[in-house]
């Protein structure tokens, strides 16, 4: 069962671990890139293939052959990812923060980031983005269930207990508390 406050401050839900360089095409591969985001019917196709691309000898799935995304599906079971290093990677593709968002994930833990995605995540108002300095990956299994609490910036596994520090979000938690970018600015007063 998956919980979040509207400000996305504490999540908890399942976890999807996945391995090092999760690139953008995996997130979201091309051939999906044909639906329109600003079209709600075809919005949702972003979520039912979200994560598609991840290939199952590469993911780091500790239970091997677990979908992102059930195939009969467009919401995921998932509200958490855990990756590694260097998550976001590839092209610029905006879809792919998106992608994750429209399964209904909302936060993802990872070592490292490409800049692009994690700029992507805070200014589209898609993911809440935390960075680890300990490798979850090898901690966590997909289907456990966490709990993250973004005020103290600490990840809890249910299952076993231990608790684990976030870096902080810092200057984007504003930004982040807003949903995105223009929201932030709106209120703000940057925008008319």
């Amino acid at each position: 069962m998956e919980k979040t406050d509207p400000m996305h401050r504490k999540v908890r839900g399942k976890a999807f671990v996945v391995g090092d360089n999760i690139d953008t095409d995996q997130i979201i591969p091309a051939q999906y890139l044909s639906y329109n985001p600003a079209d709600s019917d075809e919005r949702k196709f972003f979520g039912k293939y979200a994560m598609s691309g991840v290939p199952e000898s590469r993911s780091g799935l500790p239970q091997g052959n677990v979908p992102f995304i059930a195939a009969d599906r467009f919401r995921s079971e998932f509200f958490v990812i855990i990756g590694g290093t260097n998550f976001g990677c590839g092209s610029s593709r905006e879809h792919a923060p998106l992608a994750i968002a429209e399964a209904g994930c909302r936060v993802v833990v990872a070592e490292s980031y490409a800049r692009i995605f994690y700029r992507n995540s805070i200014n589209g108002g898609y993911l809440v983005p935390f960075e680890t300095p300990r490798r979850l990956i090898d901690e966590i299994n997909t289907g456990q269930e966490v709990w993250i609490d973004a005020e103290t910036s600490a990840l809890v596994n249910v299952a076993t207990g231990r608790s684990y520090d976030l870096r902080p979000l810092g200057d984007v938690s504003p930004i982040i508390r807003a949903g995105g970018i223009f929201e932030y600015a709106r209120r703000s007063g940057m925008l008319e």
